[in-house]
């Protein structure tokens, strides 16, 4: 039933924001603004390329499918390091960084360092072990690992398998805001590493700066679970926190043309073929700094 709740509020809030991009005086004008419709008119009567735009929670490794497309180079200082999993000695903090560790192996995932890859599988291990998670949950998937680290792609799946393991066993144990904290430091490492490597303010690329904008609707998911979980002190103060970051999400608005968004509530995907945004670099500076000086607390101990 939760679950059906959360998928009604979202699309009563989705179809309020569609209006059509011609309607000027309904606009809330901040510049600049960024439109990623495509204007290549060569193709007359083809109808043109939609595109998903996620709104749904993601394991922390699904996560980092969407700066793959973006084509980030390899930078080490970005990550957070495996030497400090032995820091983490409260649930709380290692749910959180089970997360982050999680983001920041499919970031080494798209670079194929083999050897990198395994110690934040074996980092990611440890954080499972510190929540009481069984072995097996991760104990198959690193054997296999370990006989071939060559291929990125099965590598990343065992990963994405085992994400879903271990989440779906934090439910079942009736710790689902241990979830939630790991689900929520996977969000946050997936935009900080967004924002500090793909947005440059000097020259802002569109497609980078939908996607930042587009994780407005994963926040409000984010935060009608973690309110779920009031009893939980750490989930109320990071709760707010985030809440707090939301009130820069609020001062833009998406725009996307009348018949051309659809709605996928059993995937938790909008398509579309492009969206007008009324953003200013201010704002997206904003969330990239109040980002960072989140995950920087959140590392550490």
């Amino acid at each position: 039933m939760k679950k059906v709740c959360k998928s009604l509020i979202l699309v009563i809030f989705l179809s309020s924001i569609i209006v059509s991009c011609n309607n000027e005086s309904e606009k809330k004008i901040i510049t600049p603004s960024y439109s990623t419709y495509s204007r290549d008119t060569t193709d007359v009567g083809q109808a043109p390329v939609r595109k998903e735009i996620l709104y749904g929670l993601l394991t922390p490794t699904e996560i980092t499918a969407m700066f793959g497309r973006l084509g980030i180079q390899y930078n080490q200082s970005i990550l957070n390091p495996t030497d400090n999993r032995s820091l983490y000695t409260s649930s709380a903090k290692a749910s959180i960084n089970l997360g982050i560790y999680g983001v920041d192996f499919g970031y080494i995932k798209m670079f194929g360092i083999s050897q990198k890859m395994l110690d934040y599988v074996l980092t990611i291990k440890d954080m499972s072990n510190k929540l009481g998670i069984p072995d097996e949950l991760l104990m198959a998937p690193l054997k296999k690992m370990e006989n071939d680290m060559s291929d990125p792609d099965s590598v990343m799946t065992l990963m994405n398998k085992s994400y879903n393991d271990i989440e779906n066993h934090l439910r079942k144990d009736g710790r689902e805001s241990t979830a939630g904290l790991m689900l929520m430091g996977g969000w946050v490492e997936a935009l900080y590493i967004t924002s500090r490597l793909l947005y440059d303010p000097a020259n802002p690329d569109k497609e980078v700066i939908e996607k930042i904008a587009q994780q407005k609707y994963t926040l409000i998911s984010l935060l009608g679970f973690m309110r779920n979980y009031y009893d939980d002190p750490i989930v109320v103060y990071y709760t707010k926190k985030l809440i707090f970051l939301k009130r820069y999400f609020d001062t833009f608005d998406i725009y996307f043309k009348i018949g051309d968004l659809k709605i996928d509530t059993s995937r938790k995907v909008l398509e579309a073929s492009g969206c007008d945004m009324t953003i200013s670099q201010e704002t997206l500076s904003n969330i990239r700094n109040y980002v960072a000086k989140l995950r920087e607390e959140m590392v550490k101990p």
